[in-house]
């Protein structure tokens, strides 16, 4: 017999349901309404909120650094115990940035790459620059999405320099697997950050694009101090100098969605890397070229 639980987790992801509920929605003001009330320090809304995420999530704080929370907000942005993400220390591999689900990967076909079966978007039109473009041409890319009850920061996957940080303000339509079937270039619709990164180790150009979703946009990279939600319009461009090493934190989604890793010809997916696999931050990604 189903659990009430089960039966109402059942309804909701009903493709037409899951659609209607989280998109034909003022996903704006959703938005806002949630960054607001996430925030509430209140005990008893908080315990109320994160019992209900817990319900609908497979919410697990036993690898938390506290176990105390100000706030949803302050439970959602949660560090980890230290050694709780083991890193990869092969110099040859990238690891996963964040904890996520493997979309959509594989080799950009030119300057071409999948959100999913059958809907192709191009490098152009989600960063917008001609460098990182020719940069990523023919190379390999990889989804990541972060599903609600995950860890929510993300880290670097090499030792590697941000050299420049490009904000582009956009909507907020959800990115769970319902929307990437309905929604052409969805990741090219949405709230999200280009970051520009050199790696140490041959030179090479890796791009993350951590783009934001609908009740859960809000991106804070740790080395700039520029908050960005989507009642910001236009588009940003910060040139900076910041290096990190593989596996140090590099930001968070103030809440929670997709990383897309951009990588140049030459650099390789890992062999179990594919479409549906879950991966921790730490865990093996790509491979660079031999020397």
């Amino acid at each position: 017999m189903m659990t009430v639980r089960a039966q109402i987790t059942r309804i909701l992801q009903q493709e037409d349901i899951n659609f209607l509920l989280t998109n034909r929605i003022p996903r704006r003001l959703a938005t806002q309404f949630l960054g607001w009330f996430s925030r509430i320090e209140q005990p008893l809304v908080r315990d109320l909120s994160i019992a209900l995420w817990r319900f609908f999530s497979d919410l697990d704080l036993s690898e938390a650094k506290k176990t105390r929370f100000r706030s949803m907000h302050d439970c959602f942005i949660r560090e980890l115990e230290e050694g709780a993400r083991p890193i990869e220390v092969d110099p040859r591999l990238l690891i996963s940035p964040c904890d996520a689900i493997v979309g959509a990967c594989g080799t950009i076909e030119g300057n071409a790459l999948l959100q999913i079966k059958g809907f192709p978007y191009t490098l152009e039109d989600l960063t917008g620059d001609p460098e990182l473009v020719r940069a990523h041409r023919n190379g390999c890319y990889v989804t990541l999405r972060l599903t609600a009850g995950m860890y929510h920061r993300f880290h670097a996957p090499h030792d590697c320099r941000v050299e420049k940080v490009t904000y582009i303000s956009g909507d907020t339509w959800n990115v769970n697997p319902i929307a990437l079937k309905r929604i052409e270039k969805l990741f090219c619709k949405n709230e999200r950050a280009v970051l520009s990164t050199k790696l140490m180790r041959g030179g090479h150009t890796v791009t993350l694009v951590p783009v934001a979703a609908v009740l859960v946009a809000g991106i804070r990279l740790r080395f700039l101090d520029v908050v960005r939600d989507p009642r910001q319009r236009g588009r940003r461009a910060i040139v900076c100098s910041a290096q990190f090493r593989k596996g140090e934190e590099m930001g968070w989604f103030e809440h929670g969605s997709t990383i897309l890793v951009l990588a140049p010809s030459g650099l390789t997916l890992c062999d179990h890397v594919r479409e549906g696999i879950t991966i921790r931050m730490g865990q093996p990604l790509m491979r660079l070229p031999k020397a």
